[in-house]
């Protein structure tokens, strides 16, 4: 047997190896980066200036699919293929990406898995609101350095736009149309002319080759802030579409599901699949109206019961599953999640559900144990 190892003596320099903390939720170029760098080392189609990969291997980046070197690239997005030609064909040219769509149809996952596969930086990225201010698109100030040295380089401080534009990447700005009327059209100009004056400093800011810009909106938000039709000639609009089959629904919920589970140590998704697709069904039905066979017609709730709301019922579930059940998603674990984005407004929202739950849940064949939790939760 060999001789043990001695221990350190005091004095002795012992170097502890510790590694930094796992980001709960990491950027998609730190989360896809082996990917990434397969994609660019197989991609030798020409590239737009500036950018990390050809539009083709975006593409591909987004929608998945098998390399020459038998790397699997996971799809981001499922959807037709054409609407992703088109938002890569469009950061190639001098306009401004606008995805537009109801919520839940995955726009800003798509904003930024573009944005990590042509600049290798998805966190240029501006948070629409109602009290997004001019400073967050354009530029503000630290000042300290102003009331100190008054107007200087030094004292700016560059907005994610600002940054991009010098340093020729795409910047991001979620929720356009909650952002104040006025502050949006700050955008025409870097838009339009691809500069960004600075008049206190007397210089300006011009955009360098690969820049470009992604900006969301959804369909609900119709009215709060419209864009100006000076502002939305510069974009052009990609429509998101919700999941044209359940099939290709549940297939989404259940890879995003299992991501989120992975970096949480939830229990697989195979063990849920069938819940994963009764959860997808009574969201689909509620949204059309109409039940899946298309007998029934159904009252639509005030809620939006998106793809997203789907993934986020799922994953609560799993996680009741994991910490309070066997680990295994059963319908008892799914049943307040679905409750809670079904009924949004307590007085109309509750009646639908109830007459769903006793007219068609009730009367399904397979369906008694999911009827049964589903009450339980309602009463």
């Amino acid at each position: 047997m060999g001789e043990p190892e001695p221990a350190a003596c005091e004095g002795e320099n012992v170097t502890a190896t510790t590694s930094a903390p796992a980001a709960l939720r990491p950027h998609a170029e730190d989360a896809f980066a082996e990917e990434l760098k397969a994609l660019e080392a197989v991609d030798d189609r020409p590239r737009p200036e500036r950018w990390r990969l050809s539009p083709w291997a975006v593409a591909t980046y987004l929608l998945g699919g098998t390399l020459p070197d038998g790397t699997v690239v996971s799809p981001k997005y499922v959807g037709p293929r054409r609407i992703v030609e088109v938002a890569v064909t469009t950061l190639a040219t001098d306009r401004a990406l606008l995805l537009l769509g109801v919520p839940g149809t995955a726009k800003t996952w798509v904003s930024e898995h573009l944005a990590a596969a042509v600049s290798g930086d998805s966190t240029l990225l501006v948070q629409g609101t109602a009290g997004t201010a001019e400073e967050a698109v354009r530029y503000g100030w630290n000042y300290a350095q102003l009331l100190a040295k008054g107007p200087s380089r030094e004292a700016l401080v560059p907005s994610p736009v600002m940054r991009a534009m010098a340093d020729g990447m795409i910047a991001r700005v979620e929720e356009l149309t909650r952002i104040p009327a006025d502050v949006q059209d700050t955008l025409i100009t870097i838009l339009s002319e691809k500069t960004l004056p600075i008049p206190e400093l007397g210089e300006e800011v011009q955009a360098v080759r690969g820049f470009n810009l992604i900006a969301t909106a959804n369909d609900r938000d119709k009215g709060v802030n419209e864009l100006s039709s000076a502002l939305r000639r510069r974009f052009n609009t990609v429509v998101l579409p919700l999941p044209e089959t359940p099939e290709a629904e549940v297939d989404i919920v259940a890879r995003r599901v299992e991501q989120i589970g992975r970096s949480l140590d939830l229990p697989a998704v195979p063990d849920g699949i069938d819940e994963i697709r009764r959860v997808v069904t009574v969201f689909r039905e509620l949204r059309d109206g109409v039940t899946t066979d298309g007998r029934t017609k159904l009252k639509s709730p005030s809620g939006t019961l998106s793809t997203a709301e789907a993934i986020s019922v799922v994953t609560g579930g799993l996680a009741l599953a994991a910490h309070f059940g066997d680990g295994v998603l059963r319908a008892s674990d799914v049943a307040a999640g679905i409750l809670g984005a079904v009924v949004r407004d307590p007085a109309a929202d509750r009646v639908i559900w109830q007459e769903y739950l006793e007219a068609v849940v009730r009367e399904r064949e397979g369906w008694k144990d999911f009827y049964r939790a589903c009450r339980e939760v309602s009463a």
